[in-house]
């Protein structure tokens, strides 16, 4: 039986929201493997001095664990 676990995560980027969510995946796939498929939550911005700074994306991120590590086993 597959297992499947999500975690929530928030990226950022100065150029759009489409870049914030590869910004995303990018960073969870240097730790996390398996991953299966990304939801976006909410999208938000910051504003300074009436000016979009950064673009912001709140992902749930999905992967399978991995049968050997669900069993207990190393490797």
């Amino acid at each position: 039986m597959a297992l499947v676990k999500v975690i929530e995560v928030i990226a950022a980027s100065e150029t759009s929201f489409d870049d914030a969510i590869k910004n995303a995946v990018k960073e969870v796939t240097k730790t996390v493997k398996n991953v299966d498929s990304v939801y976006v939550k909410d999208f938000k911005v910051h504003v300074e001095n009436d000016e979009i700074k950064s673009f912001g994306a709140v992902c749930k991120v999905s992967f399978r664990v991995d049968e050997n590590v669900k069993n207990g086993k190393q490797g």
